[in-house]
């Protein structure tokens, strides 16, 4: 009876480990599915805003919404470049499609027409290796800040310690001399003490 228990145990547990497993790679598979989906989101919705505000003629929006696909692109830069190549391509795309309406919308707007301009004329590649280049710039004087306050730091805990030490040594050297001053006394007090009994004696 005991063995038919512990084989149904045994069962038992293979199954639910069998289902826990199941359940994790599932869970796995769905993640990797919805970051996918979030991806291709991301770059299909990439000219929405720029469309939007390129329909409405408005200038100033439509700039805003250059330097915000530029935002986009440096975010998705740090974590996933060819995405952000991608997503780069696709508004290239929209803004060649649109050259001329968005020439008509910029007019004598010179920030527009060199923002659109330097998208359009510099390949998707090359944009992403400057922005790599300008975050790693960035990222490099950070931690250039970081490693000088902890050099001062460093330093200002140092110059604590050696203020420390010194008033330590001079302690020590300050009880040294009165141990050293109060023996020359003792010293002196013995040898009057010695003179005396030899002069008493009639040694000296």
């Amino acid at each position: 009876m005991k063995k038919i228990f512990v084989l149904v145990m045994a069962v038992c547990a293979i199954s639910f480990t069998s289902c826990g497993n199941k359940n994790a790679q599932q869970t796995e598979v769905a993640e990797a599915e919805t970051e996918v989906v979030a991806e291709e989101d991301v770059v299909q919705n990439a000219t929405a805003d720029l469309a939007a505000q390129l329909e409405a003629g408005d200038v100033n929006k439509f700039q805003e919404a250059i330097e915000a696909v530029k935002a986009k692109a440096a975010e998705l830069l740090k974590e996933n470049p060819e995405l952000a190549k991608e997503y780069l391509t696709k508004v290239q795309d929209f803004l060649k499609e649109n050259t001329d309406k968005i020439k008509a919308l910029a007019g004598d707007n010179q920030l527009v027409s060199t923002a659109v301009s330097s998208l359009v004329e510099t390949p998707a590649e090359s944009i992403v290796n400057n922005l790599s280049a300008a975050l790693g710039s960035v990222e490099d004087a950070a931690n250039a800040k970081v490693d000088e306050a902890k050099q001062a730091a460093a330093d200002q805990a140092q110059a604590a310690k050696d203020a420390v030490d010194q008033k330590v040594d001079e302690a020590k050297q300050k009880a040294a001399d009165e141990v050293n001053k109060g023996a020359g006394k003792v010293n002196e007090k013995v040898n009057e003490a010695a003179d005396k009994l030899l002069k008493g004696t009639g040694l000296k």
